[in-house]
């Protein structure tokens, strides 16, 4: 198994997420739908960071006049930051205060900041339209969904209402973006980090002074699989658009897994600090395989992970009867699961929300069928790129009843150590037992995961 492993222990941006995968042998190529789309290009560089050499990514505007403000490199660092001027703790969400920065690199403005300030229906709209394979594009709009939901919980908005400052930025959109293309690029079959460093103190917004971890990175980090530890040294280390990519990607886990090293790559930060390298660590290689007690607390669990798409739209005239097929049609086109759930359209209209799971390979297909039957104009994907599911299994539980014998198929969901902890009688079985024996369907239920639960219960 091919597995990234992402060492986080001196914290994470987006800057330095992509400069290291750079690092471990991605290709920069890659990058042309962001600069294809957005006035920007990536400046990859190298710089040392406590004897460590390392990769550096900027992002800068694509400018011809290239104007820009002062260089302002005011973060008492030693002069081995390679021109770059914002520390750490300030990568895209720097200042935590919506103001904007810039200075200029090679007669280039740095992005930092710059550029339209988007909405969150307005990120996802450019991130749609860039063209990036499916896999990609649902990496980026769940980083940048969990961006938004953050903000949402902190001003108590909704999430289409939510406006991105610095995260919605050109340069935070380039990283996210980047990041999503250099890891596909990449391609391994698993990824995983080790808990991730916040740092520690305090961080300046508008709004006030805020401890470390900020406000945004701590709903985030909430919402991800990998664990956070504080420290190691007095400043913000994780940023939010960080917390997000990671989240996206990566499993947790305590430490670095079993596995062979083909390539190491650092991503550095802007700031250099007295005793800590300012660099991320990525390990690529084949192994990584993660025992139950390998994985990261508290988010410890053992399902499945599945790679998925979730699909959506919005109706408020379809008939009953599509409706009620959809669950048939959708799934002969390639959907895992079709809910309906009714809504309050534009003008208080009666309307139906439509949500699709699929693999992501199958999402354009079932996107197609769903407007050939519903008639919607649009189908949005939305940011989720995997679920975790449970092994499921069938037995057969045989019921004897006035001396004849019945079959009743089960469903056994379990871990994927082969825990089972949920059993599940088919109803349409049970109803044609009901029906031949005069029981009632619950009884029949009932008696045939009791079946299939003593049977487990032995084995």
């Amino acid at each position: 198994m091919r597995t990234l492993v992402f060492d986080g222990r001196t914290g994470a941006a987006g800057d330095m997420i992509c400069a290291a995968l750079i690092a471990a042998g991605a290709d920069p190529g890659v990058l042309s739908p962001v600069t294809d789309r957005l006035p920007v290009r990536y400046e990859v560089g190298e710089t040392t960071k406590n004897g460590i050499r390392a990769t550096t990514v900027d992002v800068l505007l694509d400018d011809d006049d290239g104007s820009g403000g002062s260089d302002g490199n005011g973060d008492g660092s030693d002069g081995d930051d390679d021109g770059h001027s914002h520390e750490h703790d300030h990568t895209h969400e720097r200042s935590h205060d919506g103001s904007e920065h810039t200075h200029t690199h090679d007669g280039l403005e740095h992005a930092e900041g710059a550029g339209v300030h988007r909405s969150y229906p307005e990120v996802v709209a450019l991130v749609e339209s860039m063209d990036l394979p499916d896999s990609v594009e649902s990496v980026a709009l769940d980083a940048f969904e969990r961006l938004g939901r953050a903000e949402a919980s902190m001003h108590g908005t909704d999430l289409d209402e939510t406006h991105f400052h610095e995260v919605g930025a050109d340069d935070a959109i380039a990283d996210v973006v980047g990041a999503a293309l250099l890891l596909d690029d990449l391609d391994p079959e698993r990824v995983v980090t080790t808990p991730v460093a916040t740092g520690g103190g305090e961080v300046e917004m508008s709004h006030g002074v805020y401890p470390v971890p900020a406000p945004a990175t701590t709903e985030i980090a909430a919402g991800a699989d990998f664990s956070v530890v504080g420290g190691p040294i007095d400043r913000e280390l994780l940023t939010p658009t960080g917390a997000a990519i990671l989240a996206a990607v990566a499993e947790g886990a305590d430490s670095l897994p079993d596995f062979d090293v083909d390539a190491a790559g650092y991503g550095a930060g802007d700031a250099t600090f007295e005793s800590h390298p300012n660099v991320l660590r990525v390990l690529v290689g084949e192994g990584g395989e993660l025992d139950a007690e390998d994985r990261a607390h508290p988010h410890d669990h053992a399902l499945v992970r599945d790679d998925i798409a979730v699909l959506e739209t919005n109706l408020d005239d379809a008939d009953p009867e599509v409706l009620g097929g959809l669950q048939e049609t959708l799934k002969r086109a390639g959907a895992r699961d079709v809910t309906v759930v009714p809504t309050t359209m534009k003008k208080s209209r009666p309307g139906h929300l439509v949500k699709v799971i699929c693999k992501p390979d199958d999402a354009e297909a079932v996107a197609e069928r769903l407007a050939r039957e519903t008639g919607t104009l649009g189908v949005r994907q939305s940011g989720a790129s995997h679920r975790w599911i449970a092994e499921r299994d069938f037995e057969t539980a045989v019921l004897s009843i006035d001396g004849d014998d019945y079959e009743v198929a089960v469903k056994v969901a379990s871990t994927a150590e082969g825990d089972a902890y949920d059993v599940s009688a088919e109803y349409d079985d049970a109803a044609a037992v009901a029906e031949a024996t005069g029981l009632p369907i619950r009884d029949v239920l009932r008696r045939a995961e009791r079946a299939v639960r003593d049977r487990i219960g032995e084995e």
